[in-house]
């Protein structure tokens, strides 16, 4: 296939996913660079490995994840958290390559008994390369830490995106699924017994949903025999104090939940 024919391909793939998803054109991150077939662009990062189909639910699904995004691939012998790392620090999937300063893979223990998952890097997961290390993280940590959790002893912290969205802004739908595929190896490879989505972004991303955090927090779900609850992000507690009482009862909840597992 020629450059134009993929450039065509693609412009009619994005009007399509932005009607559908209520978002302009002309909203959306720079279309990657294309190259005819034959060529072999010297200088550019491969992109990761074709990927296993991870069962998903089939309502709501994005264009660009069914056919742009390349999937993860995970061999007979399973693939290391090292090695998916690597792939993720490599990647250039979708326009927040080119405006990263670090790309932020996620942090924590390899058999973690909860994964916490944001929506995605702020400016000072930018910058440092770690998820949730400014003052929300510090929030989130000690929220954790009210549960008998942390990221150094029982947990994981990874986000829905891999690198930070310009101004902070909400990650699109195609950039969540740029990604997306790289969180479910996460989870493959993880095994969680229980998973914390911090926020609606996080949670309708996961559940394939699209409900408002009044309807989501403190409830569980069913993420592939994993159960998964939504609460607030620490973000949001930052702006508005008043939520910290519902979400310290989600907490609660879930740590009676978790125990309960054991």
């Amino acid at each position: 296939m020629t450059k134009s024919e993929k450039e065509i391909i693609y412009n009619l793939l994005k009007s399509a996913d932005a009607n559908i998803n209520g978002y302009r054109r002309d909203k959306f991150a720079n279309p990657p660079e294309f190259f005819d077939d034959q060529e072999k662009p010297n200088n550019k990062v491969e992109i990761a490995n074709q990927a296993e189909n991870i069962q998903k639910p089939e309502e709501n699904k994005n264009i660009t994840q069914e056919i742009n995004v390349p999937r993860v691939e995970i061999s007979e012998g399973g693939l290391k958290l090292k090695d998916l790392n690597e792939k993720i620090i490599r990647c250039t999937r979708c326009g927040l390559a080119r405006t990263r300063t670090n790309v932020v893979p996620g942090q924590g223990v390899e058999n973690p008994k909860v994964l916490v998952i944001g929506e995605g890097p702020g400016y000072e997961e930018d910058q440092k390369g770690l998820p949730f290390v400014g003052k929300a993280g510090h929030l989130l940590d000690k929220m954790l830490a009210a549960i008998d959790l942390s990221r150094e002893k029982n947990c994981y912290i990874a986000n829905i995106v891999k690198c930070r969205p310009p101004e902070n802004r909400d990650p699109f739908p195609d950039e969540q699924a740029a990604c997306m595929s790289f969180l479910e190896a996460q989870i493959h490879i993880l095994k969680p017994k229980m998973i914390l989505c911090m926020g609606r972004i996080a949670g309708n991303k996961l559940l394939n949903l699209e409900k408002t955090m009044n309807e989501l927090h403190g409830q569980f779900f069913d993420f592939n025999g994993i159960p998964l609850m939504v609460t607030y992000h620490p973000s949001a507690l930052l702006r508005n104090e008043e939520l910290k009482v519902p979400a310290w009862h989600d907490l609660k909840k879930f740590k009676k939940a978790l125990e309960e597992m054991q």
